[in-house]
């Protein structure tokens, strides 16, 4: 099978993509708005853009109907926003937190969930969340035509918050996290990350 993608629909076209990059991490991105109502929601086209520099980027699409998410108008509007890990233990949580609620709904509240104060930033931070990650905006870049869009953000990590019972202070290293990731398929499939293989990089 051969597909030229500019002859898909907007949907098959979405569906293609997220069937083929997989598995995806979740960015559950905590942002606040102009009047102080924290927001709060999950993005599956996340990934580390650079080690050193910190920097991890995530794309927001917008509404069918061209209008801006509440995510991308808060960062807009403050320059930062948080990410928190989603571990196996908060997934329900976080689904909650993917439906599209009223502007003047805070998706904390719907989903239980504890806001706290960033150190930095003045997005929230998921207080049950085992890491966050304080960012803010490098760039944001805009790919599509009204009201098909998406924008990409770049964010620089200025602080990280990581619980005790996951850091390793022996090796600096992050042990016995359980983060979820998306999958694509009919049934809005995710995955867990507790199969495991190494494999040695070869020397040369």
């Amino acid at each position: 099978m051969i597909i030229d993608t500019d002859e898909l629909a907007l949907q098959d076209a979405s569906h293609l993509m997220t069937d083929i990059v997989v598995p995806r991490p979740i960015a559950w991105v905590s942002t606040v708005d102009e009047n102080g109502v924290y927001n709060l929601a999950p993005f599956s086209c996340y990934g580390l853009v650079s080690g050193m520099p910190m920097v991890v980027g995530f794309s927001v699409g917008a509404y069918r109907d061209g209008r801006k998410k509440d995510t991308l108008r808060n960062i807009e509007f403050t320059k930062d926003f948080v990410v928190n890990v989603v571990t196996e233990t908060l997934a329900s949580a976080m689904n909650v937190t993917s439906a599209a609620y009223p502007r003047q709904v805070s998706e904390f509240s719907e989903a239980g969930l504890t806001p706290v104060k960033a150190d930095i930033v003045n997005a929230p931070m998921v207080a049950e969340s085992p890491i966050k990650m304080e960012c803010r905006v490098l760039q944001i870049i805009e790919f599509g035509k009204n009201p098909v869009t998406n924008s990409l953000i770049l964010g620089s990590v200025l602080r990280v918050h990581i619980a005790d019972k996951y850091w390793n202070k022996v090796t600096k290293r992050v042990d016995g996290l359980r983060p979820i990731a998306r999958l694509g398929g009919e049934g809005d499939e995710y995955c867990r990350t507790g199969d495991v293989f190494q494999m040695k990089r070869p020397t040369i």
